[in-house]
């Protein structure tokens, strides 16, 4: 069993905040178990908590903040990052301002504080977030796309690509965490010549400085602005480097910038509350898109947990359902008695909620168990991917002119009997966006309010062969 950790003594560290350029100290402190990473403001009057959770967050515009009760913490990815990247659970952080510091722009002196403080065990297990299928998310506008892949450990590769010639396309991959101090912690975040100006006129970065952050002037720049910028950042001199980074800057790794942003998702992701077990594929991601990510996991697993509790929302039966047994057959090409589906209560773009009215009259009851009737599972299964089915080809203009074909029903576990006299509910949520006809699912099924069977189904919408 794999147990949390946090650290052994308390450790302070201190540095400007970027945005708001007040001088801060960062205390972080040892934590119980199942404490998580919680802010402690010490500055405001009866020294508020903020835990750093998903549903905290506010703004992702420059950087992560999150509120609680009224009360702000901005600029805490760097921080995150370092805590995730030493596979730390429990901490404490005591701040006397509303952001942490910048530094250099990375997570390399929050971690060196922390191992200097020393990593202790505890007795409690780890947390983790297990996915069974593949989780995507897109943003269009923003070309952005993350693709999450079941795995035994967390694994992230990103790319960039911002079709300028002074940074072109760079790809960075974490292959274990454990890598983390070392290849990623202290690679520093970076804006580009134009978005630094914008800053500096609008008075945003405060505690900006040349040396938290790798500018890349991505245009012909002359000699009067370099030296107004060697003012601004009191620099005796400023330059551009053949690369295209300004001032004497000196890159970690070719491509910093996209561990950097590699080190961002592991900081936002660690506001998931466990360590996700899945390798992540990131195309130009941000906070604001690895937050709302991080967001569709955490409604992906609360949905789960909560049909696992055997919860389920109150169903008004007696409603007219939105398809019945006549507009089922006009979806579903099966026919009685292989059509196991009766009514279709809800759908929407996120699943489906079918019903089964299981009655002596069913003819695979003659053969099974006679004398004590039950629902075979595999038809349980079947009814269930009927749902699914229907769902799926709802998905296309001319359903009529395809089939649905299931290419793969995993952790399916039956918890309960069957039974004539039962309806049977079956609510089918979709894990991941429909694309290429491949449709991932999460069904469950409910007697009573209460779940009796569950799977997880992967299909994939073909056209009917043409005679």
């Amino acid at each position: 069993m794999i147990k949390q950790q946090t650290i052994g003594q308390p450790v302070s560290i201190a540095g400007k905040g970027l945005h708001t350029g007040e001088e801060v100290i960062l205390t972080f402190k040892p934590a119980p178990e199942d404490h998580g990473f919680v802010f402690k403001r010490i500055d405001l009057e009866n020294q508020p908590l903020v835990r750093a959770c998903l549903e905290n967050v506010v703004d992702t515009s420059r950087g992560t903040t999150i509120e609680e009760n009224g009360v702000r913490v901005c600029t805490i990815e760097h921080t995150l990052a370092a805590f995730a990247g030493l596979e730390l659970d429990n901490i404490l952080i005591e701040l006397n301002s509303s952001e942490t510091p910048i530094l250099d722009g990375s997570s390399i002196r929050f971690v060196e504080a922390l191992l200097s403080a020393g990593i202790v065990e505890q007795d409690a297990p780890k947390k983790f977030i297990e996915l069974k299928s593949n989780f995507e998310y897109f943003d269009a506008e923003r070309n952005v796309e993350i693709i999450a892949i079941p795995s035994d450990k967390f694994r992230i590769t990103t790319m960039i690509d911002y079709n300028t010639d002074v940074l072109g396309t760079q790809f960075a991959l974490l292959d274990d965490i454990s890598l983390f101090k070392d290849e990623i912690a202290n690679c520093r975040t970076f804006v580009f010549l134009h978005e630094l100006e914008y800053l500096l006129e609008n008075n945003l970065i405060k505690g900006g400085d040349l040396d938290n952050a790798i500018v890349f002037v991505n245009r012909i720049i002359s000699q009067t602005e370099l030296d107004h910028l060697a003012v601004v950042f009191n620099k005796p001199k400023v330059t551009v480097l053949k690369e295209g980074i300004l001032n004497n800057l000196e890159l970690h790794f070719p491509n910093e910038s996209a561990r950097h942003k590699l080190l961002d998702i592991i900081g936002d992701l660690a506001l998931l509350g466990g360590t996700l077990k899945a390798h992540i594929f990131a195309k130009r991601p941000g906070h604001y898109s690895n937050i709302n990510f991080a967001k569709k996991i955490a409604d992906f697993v609360e949905n789960k947990n909560k049909n696992k509790r055997g919860q389920i929302e109150s169903f008004d039966l007696t409603k007219p359902p939105l398809y019945d047994i006549i507009q089922i057959q006009k979806i579903l090409p099966h026919r009685p008695p292989f059509l196991l589906i009766d009514k279709i209560l809800e759908m929407d773009e996120k699943g489906i909620i079918g019903l089964k009215n299981v009655t002596m009259n069913e003819s695979f009851f003659v053969g099974h168990f006679p004398d004590e009737p039950l629902m075979p599972g595999v038809l349980q299964i079947e009814a269930m991917a009927q749902c699914g089915g229907i769902f799926a080809l709802k998905t296309v203009p001319d359903p009529e002119n395809y089939l649905t074909l299931f290419l793969k029903i995993e952790s399916a576990r039956f918890k309960h009997k069957v039974v004539p006299g039962d309806t049977l509910i079956f609510k089918i949520i979709l894990t991941a966006p429909i694309r290429r006809g491949i449709c991932q699912m999460s069904g469950y099924a409910y007697v009573n309010n209460q779940i009796v069977m569950e799977a997880d189904l992967l299909a994939q919408l073909v056209k009917k062969d043409k005679k």
